[in-house]
């Protein structure tokens, strides 16, 4: 039996913990304690941080920390950047423009939603309405449903709360499973009403619930830069289900936000997040964007021409990166995403990663290949270390086991301590951005960072495989020959394989834990 109590019991942001109230004493010991405890694990255990024997493994290691670890340093130097400099200074004249008396013409709000929980859609709807009320804006909600129950609630709810709102609601009913078909159709729909370019399209998914000024805080950015087309949001998780995955979601929003503000520095943003975006309506009503939404494909050169299930987001944005768009980031504009895991965590967990490294790895190539002269080039070399990182991220446990099966398991300590410490300092990071201080969170970002590795390399040979339980468990169908069907999985796992011996022989190799063995060694050993 799901609680969904907690979707009730919305923190207020205002109540979020800041500068002292967030670094308390007790927050500071215990951040103190936990490098305390690395220290004696130094001088105490048996390790061999620094034997001459394991010198190569610490150098690669090292250099490798370096590089990681100077980029994430560039990501929080350019984060604090935009957040404290360039983003205030958009602000302060936003709330100019919006004192003036400026407003929209018309809001929309183009939402897909399946078979939600009712106090979710209700809560959805409500902040809907304040965001309309507030603003002095009409609008419309343009629903994309593939079920009657999700189109009563909504109906109904408004006919409870909404007189005093003037608000529109238009169901499109789709007869093509799946959310990108269901987006087409709205926007397919919207073209047949007199829809200025300037009006503005909120995408939101379902589960989505508004904060209060949300909407309100975009608005003015869209009359402040007339050539700003786009612009995502801050998000924050109520997850109903394992404590541990409810710290990984906020770990991950924490990342997020830090990530985000770094990239809005260059005018651009990696992803205009399906959860809520805003758009410039005159881009969203062109055929070759909805084109692009409903039926977006791949050619690749293991499994053909197919679809993409899901990354409708991530469509959204290469539409945008591709014609020289400018999005940005809105960091005080803040939603709620509700996530109810059912079942296993770690199951969700994995299925999560196939999906988000599928739409990463699906579009990332074909972002490169635009070249930076499409866009800023840290944005270009931030997709070019996307597909770096995932096999980088894999050369230190590679080693750790390496190193503990052929010089000894006091190798393995010494790794250990080498995350606990690494993982913190890049936590502290995370703290700044992160509505609470969480010591798990090292822990938590190496899993974090380790399983998501792992997944993309999976993923990166199997690109068609594509799975989204949140929307009625779809799954990808080749709807192909059954032999050449397993050629190609057979195909899949041999590249997997031989990536994987490659990452491992040319890593023990470089390390000297393992040698080639010379020509003169094989001659000799074969008789030539």
């Amino acid at each position: 039996m799901l609680k969904l109590d907690t979707v009730s019991n919305v923190d207020d942001p205002t109540d979020w913990p800041t500068g002292r109230r967030k670094w308390t004493p007790a927050v500071l010991g215990k951040i103190a304690l936990y490098f305390g405890c690395c220290l004696i694990a130094i001088l105490t255990l048996p390790n061999s941080i620094w034997d001459r024997e394991v010198a190569q493994i610490t150098f690669v290691i090292g250099a490798l920390g370096i590089w990681r670890y100077g980029w994430w340093f560039t990501h929080a130097v350019r984060a604090v950047i935009y957040g404290k400099f360039v983003y205030p200074k958009m602000r302060q004249k936003g709330q100019e423009i919006w004192a003036s008396g400026w407003r929209p013409r018309h809001l929309h709000f183009m939402m897909t939603t399946y078979k939600e929980h009712r106090s979710i859609t209700e809560k959805v709807v409500r902040g809907i309405l304040n965001e309309i009320r507030g603003s002095g804006v009409p609008g419309t909600i343009w629903l994309g449903s593939s079920d009657r129950f999700d189109e009563d609630i909504i109906e109904n709810f408004l006919k409870r709360e909404a007189k005093d709102v003037d608000i529109t609601l238009r169901i499109i009913r789709q007869n093509v499973s799946g959310k990108r078909a269901a987006i087409g159709l709205v926007l397919r729909a919207m073209c047949r009403l007199p829809i200025e370019d300037d009006d503005l399209v909120v995408f939101m998914d379902g589960d989505f619930i508004l904060a209060e000024g949300a909407i309100s805080r975009c608005m003015p950015l869209f009359k402040l830069y007339p050539d700003l087309q786009a612009c995502t949001t801050d998000e924050e998780v109520i997850c109903i289900g394992p404590r541990w995955i409810e710290t990984w979601l906020k770990m991950r929003f924490a990342q997020r936000r830090l990530a985000m503000q770094s990239h809005a520095l260059s005018g651009r943003v990696l992803t205009l997040t399906g959860r809520m975006s805003v758009f410039r309506a005159k881009n969203l009503l062109e055929l070759e964007f909805i084109r692009l939404l409903e039926a977006d494909h791949l050619e690749h050169w293991l499994w053909g021409n197919f679809r993409f299930l899901s990354g409708d987001d991530k469509s959204t944005w290469y539409f945008m990166l591709k014609h020289g768009a400018h999005m940005r980031y809105v960091p005080d504009a803040l939603g709620y995403t509700v996530e109810v895991i059912e079942g296993s965590g770690m199951d969700r967990m994995v299925q999560n990663f196939r999906r988000w490294s599928g739409n990463m790895l699906r579009n990332g190539a074909r972002a490169i290949k635009l070249g930076p002269h499409k866009m800023p080039f840290f944005i270009w070399w931030c997709l070019v270390d996307q597909r770096l990182s995932m096999w980088t991220m894999l050369v230190s446990p590679v080693l750790a086991v390496a190193a503990t099966l052929l010089v000894g398991p006091v190798y393995l300590i010494s790794y250990v301590i080498f995350i606990a410490l690494s993982r913190m300092l890049l936590s502290l990071f995370l703290f700044g951005y992160s509505r609470r201080v969480q010591m798990a969170y090292p822990w938590i970002l190496y899993l974090n960072q380790l399983i998501n590795a792992s997944v993309k390399v999976y993923c990166i040979f199997r690109l068609s495989k594509q799975r989204w339980s949140n929307r009625g468990n779809q799954t990808s169908a080749s709807g192909g020959d059954a032999l050449v069907e397993l050629g190609r999985n057979a195909m899949a796992n041999w590249c997997t394989a031989l990536a994987t011996a490659l990452l491992v022989l040319s890593t023990v190799h470089y390390t000297r834990l393992v040698d080639v063995p010379s020509a003169l060694f094989l001659g000799s050993a074969f008789g030539f």
